[in-house]
């Protein structure tokens, strides 16, 4: 009977058992009501070693014997470590067992059950099972055959007066035998339901001291409460079961040779806690293999091997199974969504031999809650599903049990079984570097409008492209897939350091094409989708500016690492769906921008500026100030990069010796690779308001070097308003100033008149070949005046010359001078000046050979100081010409 701790309790009772006992076991088995279950902080019961239990413990109050312990390792499997190992899943077998170790334990008890042997018999009996096999299922249960060695260890006993008193005890009785025995085995904390009953037939054992019996028998199983075994279950596997206690009882018929003992009528607590309680057994999953469904099946299937290990002396026979596959939905609190089905053949299970299980499974369409976006969130179950598993992180899948194919499978194992629900891990798998190959073709970028707001959207850069992935699929993906739908999140690094985002948030077009493997090399998918103004968002400018340097200093790719959760949609045999956020690395190399001739480093290739081959003309003033002339003009230059641009509005200073004079705008301007040609742009010149009377020394020096012809040259450097919208841009660009050669004006030519001697065609080439604002010249020596061919830059407006003091040199020697104080015109093109008084200088060498070249051409050079002015802008700067060609008249 049961102590008041309600640990164990012991008693004899009379030979037979009132008639209102014998059918209490059936009204046990009905009912079934909540109870006070044991928590993890409960105190619990030691396994074996009773001498190395502490003070929180006494031994009075946990009668458990050596042999318990014993029985229940060998039952459930130990490692070197102490950990128990995982227990095969199928609760037919469970229940029988666990039946059948309680009562051969109290056989045993009840074999020494007399007060005077009591506590030895406690101590020192062992059983160890040396094999446990399921022979068949029943109708009520299933039949049990057990094999094992029992043994009377008095070593074992702490005190020496019990240890002595057993020994003596059992040596005369020598061998007891129990008769046909009915074990009932109840869960106290589950409303003390019947968990079933064990029909174990007579045993002999021989109890001396250090004697082995070996024990072989048959039993019969029948479960009890089906209900209370699935609560217990359920508990288990939502990791509520901190711990379990059952009870034993049972009136065991005893005798020793020809004496009859009577009944004993035994009841024992055991708890198992901990690792006690077994858990789902170590698998691996070796190979799967996923394909279209076959034999006309819809959807997919998937041949999957499985490894468990197998580490008990069980011996049975599992029929086939098939189970449900569910997967969580958007809470925990939603109901599991299904997903497909998977069956096991026929396995015989061999002591302490591992499974190799071949499983099959089958998923015809996927159900709508699967792939439907959650509420309050971008992913679907399935995108949160997948993502697990390709970060490698373990996903969860839920097996509902289960199914029998086998119409011979009892109706109470299928109703045991049925509507409970296993969390399986399912170990992700790192997909490692699943895009083979990354790649942009046709890029165009587009800068933001000047009126952008820098904090908004508008403001980012857009990026329109043909993005081109190869993605390597992995061996166990066997079935058709296209991809026709692209969209991502990218994070963009340069040396590990995170610089820019690109967001595709709208789906973009996509196509793909499947390649197949080709000796080393796995099958892939390259899948190619059109993106159109993607913005990026620069996150890290100083990043940036490396990136835009080694682009424009050096000669090898520079390569961007791309980490983007990338969503597709895809067309499978089980219907066309999205999935969301996969993850995806890649690296996309940027070719450089770099034509120079450095060794191939990366960092000593330079710039080539005059692959730019920028040329200027057609230019027309459009405004003027006292300070300022703005100018248009139509560029020409060619893009040495393979993309192309767009910008609403650009804004770039001019420098010259590092001082700014002015500024470039362009407004809508489109590059393409290659040449480009009619680029509208707008020059405002106004070095005075820039840099004040420095600015304006050096503009006037500037301008009188270039109409000179001198070899001048600018530079362009960016500044925090040349992208209104996007400061951060323009300030990483001005520290990668651009400076090249001043283009040259192209100028028209003067019509021709008919008159050959004002024929430009006609004119003697300068010796430099180069343009120069004073194109040639006519001599009159009687009227003593002169007529020179200027050439304005100016399209259509006319500049005015409103002063002139100019002397005209033959071979250095002086020929003439002209002061002119009255202001004329220079028309847009090639013009003449009106006749201009010259003083010769008579008896000059260079007057000499003005009046030899009479009625021919001579080479004159001239230095002259200039007043300019356009509107109502005006400067004075100085002029000075090499070989122009004059000709000589009366």
């Amino acid at each position: 009977m049961a102590t008041p701790d309600g640990q164990f309790a012991s008693s004899n009772a009379p030979s037979s058992r009132p008639a209102s006992q014998k059918s209490g076991r059936s009204s046990r088995s009905s009912r079934s009501h909540p109870s006070s279950r044991t928590t993890e902080q409960t105190p619990l019961l030691a396994n074996e070693d009773r001498s190395h239990e502490d003070e929180h413990i006494d031994e009075e109050e946990i009668p458990e014997t050596p042999a318990t312990a014993s029985l229940l390792q060998s039952l459930i499997g130990t490692t070197k470590e102490g950990k128990f190992s995982s227990w095969k899943k199928r609760w037919p077998s469970i229940v029988a067992l666990v039946l059948l170790c309680i009562a051969v334990i109290l056989i045993m008890l009840g074999f020494l059950a007399t007060e005077g042997v009591e506590e030895y018999a406690m101590q020192a009996a062992d059983f160890k099972p040396t094999k446990l096999s399921l022979g068949s299922l029943t109708h009520t249960g299933a039949k049990i055959h057990v094999e094992g060695d029992f043994r009377m260890d008095a070593s074992k006993v702490e005190k020496s007066s019990v240890r002595n008193l057993g020994r003596f005890g059992t040596w005369i009785a020598h061998e007891v035998e129990s008769g046909p025995t009915d074990v009932d085995v109840y869960l106290p904390e589950y409303g003390n339901v019947l968990l079933g009953t064990a029909r174990i037939p007579g045993i002999k054992v021989n109890v001396r001291n250090g004697k082995t019996t070996h024990v072989s028998f048959d039993a019969d199983v029948e479960p009890g409460s089906l209900e209370g075994i699935r609560n217990i279950a359920n508990d288990w596997i939502d990791g509520r079961l901190g711990q379990i206690r059952v009870k034993g009882k049972a009136e065991v018929p005893l005798k020793s040779g020809l004496i009859r003992l009577g009944k004993q009528t035994i009841e024992k607590f055991m708890i198992f806690q901990g690792n006690d309680v077994p858990s789902l057994p170590a698998y691996n999953i070796s190979k799967i293999n996923i394909h279209e469904a076959k034999d006309g099946n819809k959807g997919m299937g998937a041949d999957a091997e499985i490894d468990i290990t197998n580490q008990f002396p069980l011996q049975l026979t599992l029929p086939p199974v098939a189970v449900d596959v569910l997967v969580d939905g958007c809470q925990p609190s939603d109901k599991h969504i299904m997903v497909g089905t998977a069956e096991t053949p026929r396995l015989d299970v061999e002591p302490h031999t591992d499974l190799h299980v071949n499983v099959t499974g089958n998923v015809e369409e996927l159900p709508d809650s699967l792939t439907a976006i959650c509420p309050d969130s971008a992913k679907s179950p399935l995108d949160s599903l997948l993502g697990d598993y390709m970060h490698g992180d373990a996903a969860t899948v839920y097996i509902n049990c289960c199914k029998f194919p086998d119409p011979d499978t009892p109706s109470w194992a299928r109703d045991l079984l049925k509507d409970i629900t296993v969390p399986v891990p399912f170990a992700g798998k790192d997909m490692g570097n699943l895009i083979k190959n990354f790649s942009l073709a046709d890029v165009h970028f587009s800068l933001p409008d000047m009126f952008a707001d820098p904090d908004s959207p508008e403001a980012s850069p857009k990026i329109s492209a043909i993005i081109k992935v190869d993605i390597n699929l992995p061996k166990e993906m066997n079935f058709p897939l296209d991809v026709d739908g692209v969209k991502a999140d990218a994070d963009i690094y340069y040396h590990n350091k995170k610089f820019g985002k690109l967001n595709l948030k709208k789906w973009q077009k996509a196509n793909s094409t499947m390649i197949d493997a080709n000796g080393d090399e796995s099958a892939s998918l390259l899948v190619e989708a059109q993106i159109k103004d993607a913005p990026i968002d620069v996150l890290d400018y100083d990043v940036f500016s490396e990136i835009i340097q080694s682009l424009l200093g050096g000669s090898k790719p520079v390569m961007l690492d791309i980490k983007a959760a990338v969503s597709v949609k895809v067309d499978t045999p089980m219907g066309s769906f999205a999935v969301r956020e996969i993850p995806a690395e890649g690296v996309v190399p940027v070719k450089p921008i770099g034509h120079g001739n450095g060794d191939g480093d990366g960092d000593k290739a330079g710039f080539n500026k005059s692959a730019l081959n920028l040329q200027m003309g057609n230019l027309s003033i459009i405004d003027t100030t006292r300070t300022s002339i703005t100018i248009g003009a139509m560029a020409n230059l060619t893009n040495p990069t393979n993309y192309s641009a767009t910008v609403p509005y650009v804004n770039i200073n001019i420098l010259v010796n590092d001082t700014i004079v002015g500024q470039a705008v362009g407004e809508n301007i489109s590059v393409h690779p290659g040449n480009n040609t009619n680029i509208a742009v707008k020059i405002v010149w106004d070095p005075f308001t820039h840099s004040g009377d420095k600015g304006k020394a050096i503009g006037a020096e500037f301008l009188s070097q270039y109409v000179s012809g001198f070899n001048t040259s600018l530079t362009l450097q960016a500044h925090n308003g040349t992208i209104p919208a996007q400061p951060g841009i323009g300030f990483v660009l001005s520290s990668l100033p651009i400076t090249f050669p001043t283009p040259r004006l192209n100028t028209p030519k003067k019509p021709n008149d008919g008159d050959g001697d004002n024929d430009p065609d006609n004119d003697p080439p300068s010796e430099d070949g180069k343009t120069h604002f004073i194109r040639g010249a006519t001599m009159h020596i009687i009227s003593s005046t002169a007529i020179f061919t200027l050439s304005s830059p100016f399209s259509s407006t006319t500049l005015f010359i409103t002063s002139l003091n100019a002397t005209s040199y033959y071979d250095g020697h002086p020929s003439g001078k002209i002061l002119y104080d009255l202001p004329f015109a220079v028309p847009p093109g090639l013009s003449d000046t009106p006749r201009l008084p010259v003083d010769w200088s008579i008896g000059s060498i260079g007057y000499e050979a003005i009046k030899k070249a009479l009625g021919g051409t001579l080479q004159l050079s001239a230095i002259a100081d200039v007043g300019i002015r356009i509107g109502q802008w005006r400067e004075q700067i100085w002029y000075k010409g090499g070989k122009i060609g004059a000709h000589v008249r009366l």
